[in-house]
C-alpha cells in the first residue's frame, strides 16, 4: 500500500524533514521563470494554492495561462524558481531528481492527454511498470493488481493486447489504471478528455467521480467548461496568477486582468458560530463572498428581537445592497450558529471599480439586490402582521 512519509519516521539522508500538513497540497508564493536568450518569461507569478484531501479540482485557463506549468510544479516534473510546494507533509521543492522520481512514483498518478502508453508493452505490462519501478508488491501481486485495475476500468478482456489494438478511449482507461497502480492519494490529469469524443469523455469523467468518492484527490486540467462545472472546485489561472473562483462567478462579465487585480485585494476572514459580520444600520465598507459554511441574514423588529430572513451558503454573497444604493446596511448578517463561516472580502473602492467595469455586472447585482430587498420587506411585513 501507498505510504506517505510522516513526522518521526526514518527518512532518506537526502530527504528534508516534513512539516505537519493542514492541506494535502499547499503551494506558497510559487514563482516559475524561464530564462532564454530571446528574453525571460514568467509562467507563474506568486501562486498560492491549497487543496484538501478528496477534492475534485478543475484547472482552467486559456492557452499559455500557466495551467500545465502549475501541474508540473505539483507533480514535481519541474521545480519552482522560488516559493514552497508541500504535498502530504513533504517539501517537494527541495527534493533532488532521484528522490523526486521515487516520491512521485508513490504519491502522484499522472494521466496525459495522449495516454503515453509504451507501445511495445501490453496493457497489463504498462500498468505493472510503475509497481516495478517503485519496487512495490511481489511479481505475482503486481500482475494480480494490474488485472484488478483493468477490471475496475472495464478492460480485463484487453489485458494482453498492445495499445495500438484498442481504441483511444480504451487507451485512456488503461492510462488511468496505470496511474492508480501504486495507489497514490493524488491523480493529476492534463487534458485527459481533450483527445476523445464527447461520449467517451463523459465516461472517463464518470470514472474520475467514482475515484473521488473512494477518497482520491484529483486535479484535472481541462478546456471543457461543461465538465469543469461538475467538479467540486475550480481553479482559474490567467497570466500565471490564480483568479478567485467565487469572484469570477460573481463578476462573470469582468475581464481577467481586472479579476486578477481584484483577487490580489481579497482578504480572507473566518467568523465563529454566531459571530456578527455586519450590523444593520452600519455604513458599508466591504463586499463579502462566502467560501465555506453558512451565514444568516437577520432583521431587527420593533420590539428589539431579531428574525432570520435568509440563510446563505458558499458561493453566495452579501453586503452589495448598501454599496450599490447608498445608505446604511438594511440587515444584520452573522455566522451560522452551527457551522461558522469563512468569507473573502473586497473593500468598497475595489467593489465599485469592478461594478463600474461592466453594465451587465451592475444590472445583475442590482437585480439580486432588488430581489433580496423585496423578500426582506415581505418577511418583515409578515412578521409584523403576526404580532
Amino acid at each position: 500500500m501507498l505510504k506517505l512519509f510522516r513526522r518521526g519516521e526514518q527518512q532518506r539522508a537526502d530527504s528534508p524533514t516534513p512539516y505537519t500538513p493542514t492541506h494535502l497540497i499547499d503551494l506558497n508564493n510559487v514563482v516559475k521563470a524561464y530564462y532564454t536568450p530571446v528574453g525571460d518569461f514568467i509562467a507563474l507569478r506568486g501562486v498560492d494554492l491549497k487543496i484538501g484531501r478528496g477534492e475534485f479540482v478543475a484547472v482552467i485557463g486559456k492557452s499559455g495561462s500557466g495551467k500545465t506549468t502549475l501541474i508540473n510544479m505539483i507533480t514535481g516534473i519541474d521545480k519552482p524558481t522560488s516559493g514552497e510546494i508541500n504535498i502530504g507533509g513533504m517539501a517537494v521543492h527541495t527534493l533532488r531528481e532521484g528522490p523526486m522520481a521515487e516520491w512521485r512514483g508513490r504519491n502522484v498518478g499522472v494521466i496525459f492527454q495522449f495516454f503515453q502508453l509504451l507501445p511495445m508493452l501490453s496493457c497489463i505490462e504498462n500498468i505493472m511498470l510503475p509497481m516495478d519501478f517503485c519496487n512495490l508488491y511481489t511479481p505475482r501481486e503486481r500482475k494480480e493488481r494490474a488485472m484488478h485495475l483493468l477490471e475496475q476500468v472495464g478492460l480485463e478482456e484487453h489485458a494482453f493486447k498492445l495499445p495500438s489494438e484498442i481504441s483511444g478511449g480504451q487507451q485512456q482507461r488503461v492510462a488511468i489504471a496505470r496511474a492508480l497502480a501504486n495507489d497514490p492519494p493524488i491523480l493529476v490529469a492534463d487534458e485527459p478528455t481533450g483527445n476523445l469524443d464527447s461520449r467517451t469523455a463523459v465516461t472517463i469523467f464518470g470514472l474520475f467521480e467514482e475515484l473521488v468518492n473512494q477518497g482520491k484527490t484529483i486535479l484535472m486540467v481541462t478546456h471543457d467548461q461543461d465538465l469543469a462545472k461538475r467538479v467540486s472546485r475550480t481553479v482559474i489561472i490567467a497570466d500565471g496568477e490564480i483568479i478567485d473562483e467565487y469572484l469570477a462567478r460573481t463578476f462573470t462579465a469582468i475581464q481577467e486582468k481586472k479579476l486578477i487585480e481584484a483577487t490580489r485585494k481579497l482578504e480572507p476572514q473566518t467568523f465563529n458560530p454566531g459571530q456578527i459580520i455586519i450590523n444593520q444600520g452600519e455604513h458599508p465598507d466591504n463586499f463579502y463572498i462566502i467560501t465555506k459554511g453558512y451565514a444568516e441574514v437577520l432583521l431587527q423588529e420593533p420590539d428589539g428581537q431579531q428574525i432570520v430572513v435568509a440563510r446563505l451558503q458558499h458561493g453566495q454573497y452579501f453586503g452589495e445592497i448598501s454599496l450599490l444604493r447608498g445608505g446604511t446596511r438594511i440587515a444584520t448578517v452573522r455566522a451560522s450558529l452551527d457551522s461558522g463561516v469563512e468569507v473573502v472580502t473586497l473593500d468598497k473602492e475595489s467593489f465599485e471599480e469592478l461594478v463600474g467595469e461592466s453594465a451587465v455586472t451592475r444590472e445583475e447585482l442590482d437585480r439580486v439586490a432588488g430581489q433580496r430587498t423585496s423578500e426582506t420587506e415581505s418577511k418583515k411585513n409578515g412578521s409584523n402582521s403576526n404580532q
